[in-house]
């Protein structure tokens, strides 16, 4: 009994990227040459958030390479062309908050495979000024949470990803119509570290680690406890508290949920408030039927992220409290950690929660339409 459970419980080696070309000539980006990348995007993407109308196209073609493509949150959800980005994203976005403006709260870069990257977590803030999504507007201050990843190409933008927290601007707004969460609501705060913006890594090792500690501990994650038969809640509960997971989680880990989820702390918060939901509900889940489009470590952070990272069938109601429905599912989230003290401090898991709630009938926007 015993070997078999170590077996269970051994966490397997395999890739979790993308498929790619094995001929393809991977990118090994000198950390000088990240650095300014990053303060180079940096500054288009504050010209970007902070524009007038009259300025939007200009400070977007300085950003986008002309081939340029965004695959963003719902209901933004997939553009091709600065055009479509302009009159679909920065239009309505600079309309409804005319003072907007850009903080930044973490910014890494580097490459994967053949391609370069810059991600952030930010936020945009601003007067909602005019209806936005159809939420009406509130005259007060809004702060979008917005989390990125841009792959770069001749010093440009050539492909974005973009989760806005639009269930978080919601609840900013007034409004709440979902179920209540299981964390705490908050506004993200920057890394515990305080070098979230200002970190200039040159150590290439150490970015190599804090990459693999992250990618070691998601791959433990296909190690599922809840699919032993006739296993109970409580049971599969102590199961994740002494997963192999614990081996990389810091005793005071932050774990940074979307809206609908919340923020967790410690292992056993995160395990209560997200994990197990999640696991019990999303049974028949494949974190790697696609793999990842980017895996970035930059001193001592880390970045991966899929389109899409899971596909699941949405089985039982523990998950946001909404019944069974059997749909197949797949969801937009990116993953951000802080490695501290030799372990994974913090976690922000940016996830578009609404489009989740399209996929298992739930419009969370039909319905603030529907009781305006």
């Amino acid at each position: 009994m015993g070997k078999l459970g170590e077996k269970k419980m051994k966490i397997e080696d395999f890739k979790t990227g993308v498929a790619s070309d094995p001929n393809l000539k991977p990118v090994n980006l000198d950390p000088k040459e990240n650095i300014k990348n990053k303060k180079h995007i940096r500054k288009l993407l504050k010209n970007i958030a902070e524009s007038s109308i009259d300025s939007i196209q200009n400070n977007l073609r300085n950003a986008y390479h002309e081939e340029a493509e965004l695959n963003g949150f719902h209901p933004i959800n997939e553009i091709k062309g600065i055009e479509l980005i302009q009159k679909k994203l920065w239009e309505p976005l600079l309309k409804s908050f005319p003072d907007l403006e850009r903080r930044d709260n973490l910014i890494l870069g580097g490459s994967f495979q053949d391609k370069v990257f810059v991600s952030f977590i930010s936020h945009l803030t601003g007067t909602f000024s005019n209806s936005w999504l159809d939420v009406p507007a509130t005259q007060k201050t809004i702060h979008l949470r917005i989390c990125e990843a841009h792959q770069l190409k001749e010093n440009k933008i050539i492909k974005s990803y973009v989760l806005i927290d639009t269930v978080d601007f919601i609840r900013q707004a007034g409004l709440w119509p979902i179920n209540a969460s299981l964390g705490i609501e908050e506004m993200w705060p920057g890394p515990i570290t305080g070098d979230g913006t200002t970190h200039e890594n040159l150590d290439v090792n150490l970015s190599l680690a804090s990459l693999e500690q992250a990618l070691t501990m998601q791959r433990s994650l296909n190690i599922k406890p809840e699919a032993e038969p006739g296993i109970t809640k409580d049971a599969i509960r102590e199961k994740l508290i002494n997963h192999p997971q614990k081996d990389y989680w810091h005793p005071k880990m932050m774990w940074y949920g979307p809206c609908g989820i919340g923020t967790a702390r410690g292992l056993a918060g995160f395990v209560d408030h997200h994990q197990l939901p999640f696991r019990l509900t999303f049974k028949e889940r494949d974190y790697w039927k696609i793999g990842h489009y980017v895996e970035i470590g930059d001193g001592n952070y880390s970045m991966t992220s899929g389109w899409h990272s899971i596909d699941a069938v949405h089985g039982e109601k523990d998950w946001l409290g909404y019944a069974a429905t059997g749909k197949s599912v797949t969801m937009r989230v990116m993953d951000f950690y802080l490695h501290d003290e030799g372990l994974i401090r913090e976690n922000w898991v940016p996830i578009d929660i609404m489009h989740i709630l399209k996929q298992i009938d739930v419009d969370v926007l039909q319905m603030i339409r529907d009781n305006k």
